[in-house]
């Protein structure tokens, strides 16, 4: 079976068990937030690798670079997605904090990827 190059990206597996965390978290919220915050959390954490891994396949280094600050901007939506989770008690203090360090590691290596790439951050 044929890898492609994203697979093999750190910052895209990081992403890929960020979201899988993400989905089981959720499916804890309240049944009334089934079209609110909890579809709002799985696509926005969703996004950050489903950029990064159609990025990889665009020709142009401007297309590149374009789906990378997507995948970042992705990443911080989903900040203020889990900081409205913890702000309603959704989840505790320990899994919001938790969750957000992985999500710092994440931007920070989107930003190194797209540094060593095309030579400045986003």
């Amino acid at each position: 079976m044929y890898i492609y190059p994203f697979e093999k990206l750190e910052v895209w597996q990081l992403a890929r068990k960020f979201r899988k965390e993400i989905y089981a978290m959720v499916n804890q919220f309240p049944r009334e937030e089934l079209f609110g915050l909890t579809s709002q959390l799985k696509r926005s954490a969703s996004s950050i690798g489903d950029n990064i891994s159609e990025g990889s396949a665009r020709i142009t280094s401007k297309d590149r670079a374009h789906f990378l600050v997507i995948a970042y901007s992705s990443a911080v939506e989903t900040i203020n997605h889990l900081i409205g989770a913890h702000d309603l008690m959704y989840i505790k203090e320990e899994e919001y904090l938790s969750l957000r360090i992985k999500l710092e590691e994440i931007t920070n290596k989107i930003n190194s990827l797209h540094k060593a790439q095309f030579g400045r951050t986003s």
